[in-house]
């Protein structure tokens, strides 16, 4: 009897330990330098530049919490960003704001805030209780003039961008395209006090969602999120979208919009997620299909190596994800796919990362494995389309994050 009034005394202490209020990413959009001279890419990346504008998005959280904050950035910035005013509502499935949800953000009490140049800047909490895959806009009043924006340019989401003046307490025109970036906004934090994971999911545009469908939130780390929630309710379950179009693991891409290597990165859009505690990395493909000093798969581990051990020292797992087949993509070579297998190989051997997730064999043509399923990609046969987003999704091994 004793011995058991013991152990349920142990577990309510545990419980309490738990039960700490905490803060952690729910969402998040990596930036990239600003691209102002088109060169090959369509205008429409081209950084935005505001001034007395209201700048309104839409993101869908994956963990709940009982308050809310927001992260931006002036990371790119030149000069100092001021921040006019903020406001976050709820959405309804319908698009609209869900009633009684609005609310004013504030920053260190004000309802305004001034970002240094090349920093970002937390918000106060707010007080709205979101549940798991809330969606949540995100208003902000630009009063500029700001310069070319600290922006995620690929954000698969339409984005309004209205004015002249403060708007974000009123009702704003619906966003339908064509613009569709991550204006100064990288991260969602939601305060909770049940346990869980947050899980940051590293990689290019396949992690990005590239060619998926726009406002649909059918990305391969969507469908994990949407897993995870049904699977561990009253858990905080959260999966953070740290993808780059173009981005590689070695080396800065050739065009700004890419972003900065993996290598670079790692520190601002994985050690500095709140609570986080395991990477999915899937990136690589970008560096094979290089036309100028492409990698060699010893090379590619190297980096890995690099990157499992940075992890490490943080006290987060890293799982690996096995780079999908690019066979018929416009970069694809014989070199690239011998080194993609030698180092899918070598992603697949227990040891080097903490555990590894094959979506190469989740979305490869058993016919021709080279190539993605015919039914699962794009057109560029190098990005999965819905369906094989969803394939990947589902593909991971839930088991991996109780």
């Amino acid at each position: 009897m004793r011995l058991s009034v013991l152990v349920g005394a142990l577990a309510l202490l545990a419980a309490h330990a738990q039960a700490a209020p905490r803060w952690i990413g729910s969402w998040g959009a990596s930036p990239t330098p600003p691209m102002v001279v088109a060169s090959s890419m369509p205008a429409r990346f081209l950084a935005p530049s505001f001034e007395n504008q209201t700048v309104a998005q839409v993101v869908r959280l994956s963990a709940g919490g009982g308050r809310l904050r927001l992260r931006l950035s002036n990371e790119y910035g030149a000069k100092p960003l001021l921040i006019g005013a903020a406001r976050v509502a709820l959405v309804g499935p319908d698009g609209g704001v869900v009633a009684g949800s609005a609310r004013t953000v504030t920053f260190a009490g004000a309802a305004t805030a001034t970002i240094p140049p090349a920093a970002p800047l937390l918000s106060d909490a707010v007080a709205l209780k979101v549940p798991p895959l809330a969606r949540l806009r995100v208003s902000l009043f630009l009063p500029g003039p700001t310069g070319p924006c600290t922006c995620h340019m690929s954000g698969q989401e339409f984005v309004v961008a209205t004015g002249p003046g403060d708007l974000t307490a009123g009702p704003l025109p619906a966003a339908t395209g064509p613009a569709q970036y991550r204006a100064f906004l990288t991260g969602v934090e939601v305060e909770t006090g049940v346990p869980g994971r947050v899980i940051v999911a590293l990689g290019d545009s396949i992690t990005d969602g590239a060619a998926s469908t726009p406002g649909k939130d059918h990305r391969w780390p969507d469908r994990l999120a949407e897993r995870l929630a049904q699977a561990y309710p009253g858990r905080a379950m959260a999966v953070v979208n740290a993808g780059i179009g173009g981005n590689r693991v070695l080396s800065d891409p050739p065009i700004a919009l890419f972003g900065q290597s993996a290598l670079t990165r790692f520190d601002r859009d994985v050690l500095s997620t709140p609570g986080a505690t395991d990477v999915i990395l899937l990136e690589g493909v970008n560096d094979l299909g290089a036309s100028v000093g492409r990698p060699s798969a010893q090379d590619m581990i190297a980096g890995y190596r690099q990157l499992i051990d940075r992890a490490h020292a943080h006290g987060l797992r890293i799982v690996g994800a096995t780079i999908l087949p690019y066979g018929g993509a416009a970069y694809f070579t014989a070199e690239g796919e011998a080194a993609r297998q030698a180092i899918n190989a070598w992603i697949r051997k227990p040891g080097n990362f903490d555990a590894a997730i094959d979506l190469d064999a989740a979305v490869r043509d058993p016919a021709t494995p080279t190539k993605m399923r015919a039914e699962l990609q794009s057109g560029d046969w190098l990005h999965p389309n819905d369906a094989g987003y969803r394939a990947m999704g589902e593909a991971i091994d839930l088991g991996l994050f109780r």
